[in-house]
């Protein structure tokens, strides 16, 4: 609510512009918000998990296959602190996805997780949007 208040054109003393801007309410929206922050923050999340298991399932279809072990030990890992997932091989076994993620002078490289991971990251902003608007409605 905007309001004046007289002496605004004193002469002597000291000028102010004679308007006054108190805003209203403003503790209980801040209050609203940090009751959504929590639900936002699960939406967040969700939309995450949504889009590492998307990444992980792309890269685990797209790896070349001798005995099946690296598509069945693809990983998805999630600190929820941050709002991080890695995505991955962490068995010892696995060590050589690197060799056909990115070739060596006899494999030829055969990426997956690099394509998996850029066909995901234009759905993100998505899937986060609609995670938010399902968490408040």
């Amino acid at each position: 609510m905007a309001r004046r208040r007289g002496g605004g054109g004193r002469r002597g003393g000291t000028r102010s512009s004679g308007i006054t801007v108190s805003i209203e309410g403003l503790e209980a929206l801040r209050d609203q918000l940090a009751d959504l922050t929590p639900t936002i923050r699960a939406a967040g999340f969700k939309a995450l998990q949504d889009s590492a298991e998307a990444i992980r399932s792309d890269a685990s279809a797209g790896v070349r296959v001798d005995s099946g072990n690296l598509q069945r030990s693809a990983k998805a890992r999630f600190h929820n602190s941050r709002l991080l997932a890695e995505i991955g091989w962490w068995d010892t076994d696995d060590r050589y996805v690197i060799f056909h993620e990115f070739g060596t002078r006899k494999i030829s490289a055969r990426p997956v997780l690099g394509p998996a991971i850029e066909a995901e990251r234009t759905k993100l902003a998505a899937r986060i949007q609609a995670e938010v608007r399902r968490a408040l409605a």
